[in-house]
């Protein structure tokens, strides 16, 4: 399977993960995102979405002006819409797809909910976060038959790093 999804619990690694495993490939050219916290005062105010190579904008936030919510963030869908044209351009050469996450709040973007089934129908690897709760979308991907679930926690992360970088290689070198 060609698409492996990674869950776990909150802090358990898995954005640290994809962080890694886009450093160990990145002579494929990966292609993706992952999301951080952004954290005021020892108090989450939002998240922020950034590119693998650096470039950042937040997602959401307290004080954003938006009518698009989850809780009590408010979340730029425009913007994330206008990140995901840089990320995923057609005319990148790209070997792999690293994406962190697949989440409540990314997928009320319906321009990511499009990518990220183009990206699991086409011939390259996806690897990406996945919650662990979520209907719709979410738990229509996890059903998927191309699809390879795999459990975080933080005591088995450096284990399946070593397991995935293996598994990842043997899939990009077929």
């Amino acid at each position: 399977m060609k698409n492996i999804l990674i869950t776990g619990l909150s802090g358990s690694g898995k954005t640290t993960l994809i962080r890694k495993l886009s450093e160990i490939f990145k002579e494929f050219n990966p292609a993706g995102f992952y999301t951080s916290e952004i954290v005021e005062d020892g108090i989450r105010v939002g998240t922020y979405v950034a590119s693998l190579y650096g470039d950042s904008r937040v997602l959401a936030h307290l004080n954003l002006k938006s009518n698009y919510t989850m809780g009590k963030f408010h979340i730029d869908i425009k913007g994330f819409d206008t990140l995901l044209d840089t990320l995923f351009a057609k005319d990148r050469k790209t070997g792999l797809f690293l994406i962190d996450e697949i989440g409540k709040m990314e997928t009320q973007s319906k321009k990511f909910c499009k990518l990220i089934i183009e990206l699991l129908n086409s011939d390259k690897p996806v690897v990406a976060s996945i919650t662990d709760k979520g209907t719709g979308i979410i738990a229509d991907i996890k059903k998927r038959s191309d699809v390879r679930l795999c459990e975080i926690t933080p005591h088995n992360v450096d284990l399946k790093l070593k397991a995935l970088t293996m598994e990842i290689r043997d899939l990009l070198l077929e």
